[in-house]
């Protein structure tokens, strides 16, 4: 062979292997080059689990912060709601009301040549539609209702009313209607309804109401700023517990409790809460009981708080299970009764302290410094500078006037001695006064004017302490006197009779439902007794009440057309306030 054919053959087989080399060398970096791509990726892949995770844990933080509720009933709602992982949020939505009547202004020339718009109410003329095959037209159905799918409305929902519907915090109304609060809604709603500062009334309506959620309501109510209407129809218990609602705390002023099955166990502790002698609810105005079980003893206890109870107004006990003796106990209430030995130690101790206001009070300062137990303190500093200063110099005014030191001494000792007696005869005039006053309330106490005369010593007081203000104390100085908006009614005037203290009744309340119950002629007799003495007792003196204006008593026992109830509604019916007397016709003088 050849060298040239040698020589060309080395040379290709070098250049194979240099190739190879170089090939084996790429091969090398490509795979190393995948391998930190790997780790590349797996280095984001660690950073991103590790930021995901952080995100995560940022999220449950906040999930864990408390909701601050802003007053937006609606927003705060929602979020809680979501927060409590409910599946299914009520919505809420404004309360329909039927369309307003369109206003028009109807412009009419009057004196002067001037224009008076005067505004009507005119109702809006339905629209008529032609009828595409008689062409004849026909009425477009009203506007005054919308139709909804029968699932969709008996959805659970939140009716509101609102002051301004573009303010969503401006709620002042809230009715819940047919579907059943449990604890975990009630807990939401006690963190949204204490921030609704307009929030005024609140209507649960066949709820389901059960012990816990009635306690947890009665705990919101006093937090609520501006609350005054509570209605609870339809809800059952098994505790009636419904006395934690017009507790002291409770700003309750109307309160309804129909259809709620209340017995005499949930009556006797609604009475207690009404009054007692030691004290009384001064907010509830209304109370409706109508359609429950209440029988004599539920209405004896209520009776028995209704005895010092001068707030209630109206009352209505319709549709239960009421009979003649607890109607008696009533009446007795509502025209005058005996005090207890409880109500009689009470008004004591209340006539006690009106008498004598400043029994508790320390003494003034010149009866401090007078006294031998305490005698009045004496700057020492100047006694012993008086002392020690032997060849004291008289004053310039003394050298003036001719008088030496010993003689200015005396004169200074003879003006604190006459301030002394003066005040000393202003102290013995007071306690003088005092005592006379006591005598004059011990001698009244058997009599009705004992209530009068506590009236007149409050008055002397305050009319004395008035004139002391000219004197020199500022009037932010002066104490009160002793006036107070509401009297309590033991401070009333009684009569001692056979041994016993006795009282008018009450006489603030106005309303009283007694219709439909089991109430007999024994029953309205004593309301007839009842209404007649309040009828005498209103017309001597009108400052306690004016007594019951209505009185409903049908439909019990006793048939529409006795004369038992003929003698209440001839009493009751010129003082509804309701009731329009017929016209009189005139007399026509016969020739």
């Amino acid at each position: 062979m050849p060298r040239s054919i040698r020589s060309a053959r080395s040379n290709s087989i070098c250049s194979v292997t240099s190739e190879s080399g170089r090939g084996a060398k790429l091969d090398e970096l490509l795979a190393s080059r995948v391998k930190m791509g790997k780790k590349v990726e797996k280095g984001l892949n660690k950073e991103k689990n590790q930021s995901a995770t952080s995100q995560d844990e940022l999220d449950s933080n906040k999930a864990l912060e408390p909701h601050v509720c802003t007053g937006n009933f609606s927003a705060d709602f929602s979020e809680l709601c979501r927060r409590n992982n409910m599946t299914f949020i009520p919505p809420v939505i404004m309360r329909p009301r039927p369309p307003a009547p369109v206003v028009q202004q109807e412009v009419s020339p009057a004196k002067g040549g001037k224009d008076k718009g005067k505004p009507s109410v005119t109702q809006p003329e339905p629209e008529q539609e032609e009828n595409a095959e008689d062409g004849e037209p026909v009425d477009a159905p009203p506007k005054t209702f919308t139709t909804k799918d029968k699932f969709e409305y008996f959805k659970p929902s939140i009716q509101v009313e609102m002051d301004n519907q573009d303010k969503p915090d401006t709620v002042n109304e809230i009715f819940i209607r047919g579907w059943k609060v449990d604890t975990v809604m009630m807990d939401i709603f006690k963190q949204c309804w204490p921030t609704m500062e307009k929030l005024h009334s609140i209507n649960l309506w066949n709820t389901g109401l059960n012990d816990d959620t009635l306690h947890t309501l009665s705990t919101i109510l006093p937090q609520c700023p501006n609350i005054k209407n509570v209605t609870l129809d339809g809800n059952a218990t098994e505790k009636e517990d419904w006395f934690e609602l017009i507790t002291e705390e409770s700003p309750v002023q109307n309160l309804s409790l129909r259809h709620c099955g209340i017995t005499n166990k949930g009556a006797k502790m609604i009475g207690r809460c009404l009054g007692s002698a030691k004290r009384a609810n001064t907010k509830l105005l209304t109370l409706n009981l109508s359609n429950n079980k209440i029988g004599e003893e539920g209405l004896e206890e209520i009776a028995q708080g209704l005895r010092l109870n001068r707030t209630l107004l109206s009352l209505s006990l319709a549709s239960n299970e009421i009979r003649d003796k607890g109607v008696v106990k009533l009446s007795e209430v509502l025209s005058r009764f005996p005090l207890t030995h409880e109500e009689v130690v009470e008004r004591r101790k209340l006539m006690s302290d009106r008498s004598s206001p400043d029994r508790n009070k320390s003494p003034p300062l010149s009866r401090r410094a007078d006294s031998k137990d305490r005698p009045g303190s004496v700057r020492s500093s100047t006694h012993q500078d008086k002392g020690g200063k032997k060849n004291e110099k008289p004053s310039a005014k003394a050298k003036k006037d001719g008088k030496g030191g010993k003689e200015e001494k005396e004169e200074k000792h003879e003006k604190t001695k006459g301030k002394k007696e003066k005040e000393d005869k202003a102290g013995a005039k007071k306690a003088a006064a005092e005592s006379q006053a006591r005598r004059g309330v011990g001698a009244n106490v058997g009599g009705r004017s004992s209530g009068a005369s506590l009236a007149a010593d409050a008055k002397g007081k305050g009319n004395k302490t008035k004139g002391k203000e000219k004197g020199g104390k500022p009037a932010q100085e002066q104490e009160p006197a002793d006036s107070q908006d509401f009297i309590n009614p033991l401070l009333e005037g009684a009569d001692y009779i056979d041994g016993r203290l006795w009282v008018a009744g009450n006489r603030v309340l106005i309303n009283l439902n007694l219709s439909r119950n089991e109430i007999g002629e024994t029953g309205l007799e004593a309301l007839l007794k009842a209404m007649q003495y309040q009828t005498t007792l209103c017309m001597e003196n009108k400052s306690s009440g004016t007594g019951l204006m209505r009185l409903l008593v049908g439909k019990n026992k006793v048939r529409s057309s006795h004369e038992l109830l003929q003698k209440i509604t001839d009493i009751m019916l010129p003082k509804d306030p309701f009731y329009k007397p017929p016209p009189q016709t005139p007399e026509v003088n016969e020739a």
